[in-house]
């Protein structure tokens, strides 16, 4: 079984939104799981295109909207789910419009595989905040592997 094959019935099993999923298996790159490491393309940062700045900006953007609420556990259910599917949102954008080279990609697939379970977790589980504490550290991890020049690090 291929990895992206993996990746798929993966996201189906943990319950992934349909979209989100669905853009998942018709990505046309290797998806990588988080189980990798990431790692630095010969010790530099990996390049990145306008799709990437644009969908991870906008993750960033729905998660510092909250972060208040969220860090002083004042954020809802419903919120969570909400935040979720902006999430899942920016997922599909990426999915649609990736056009990294094929080992910068795979990277980001990593980073991208711990979003989808992070959002799968706030949308699913009995403990939300989890999920919303691991798309905060994945915002985080970001600059370290990719030369987002734009990129303005995650406010709380």
């Amino acid at each position: 079984m291929n990895i992206l094959k993996l990746i798929s019935a993966c996201l189906v099993l943990l319950g992934t939104t349909v979209t989100t999923s669905a853009i998942a298996s018709e990505h046309d790159h290797n998806h990588a799981s988080s189980r990798q490491n990431m790692h630095l393309d010969q010790g530099k940062k990996w390049s990145i295109d306008a799709s990437l700045h644009i969908g991870m900006t906008q993750i960033k953007i729905s998660i510092e909207e909250n972060i208040s609420e969220i860090h002083h556990k004042k954020f809802t259910d419903a919120q969570y789910k909400s935040l979720a599917g902006k999430v899942d949102a920016q997922l599909a954008y990426l999915f649609e419009n990736c056009k990294l080279p094929k080992d910068a990609d795979a990277q980001l697939h990593i980073l991208l595989f711990d979003i989808m379970q992070a959002s799968n977790k706030m949308q699913s589980s009995n403990n939300p905040r989890s999920g919303a504490i691991t798309i905060i550290k994945a915002l985080q991890k970001y600059p370290h592997y990719f030369e987002d020049k734009d990129w303005q690090a995650l406010k709380h």
